[in-house]
């Protein structure tokens, strides 16, 4: 069986925590930072896991992670 090639870009945007779950930073902090509240900026600031809904797929394109 060949082997199995990491999709590069997903890699570079997720990390995986000591338990084996996903961890990502959150969307909507690029642009179009005036209209948001301090509150939701600063809330964006923190990162995120990954959805238990998405997994599956994120484990399939990351074999070795």
């Amino acid at each position: 069986m060949p082997k199995l090639k990491t999709k590069k870009a997903v890699a570079k945007r997720v990390s995986v925590t000591g338990t084996g779950k996903l961890k990502k930073t959150k969307a909507n902090k690029q642009h179009i930072l005036t209209k948001k509240s301090p509150k939701r900026k600063r809330d964006l600031r923190k990162s995120d896991l990954v959805d238990s809904t998405n997994l599956k797929q994120m484990k399939r394109v990351l074999p070795y992670i």
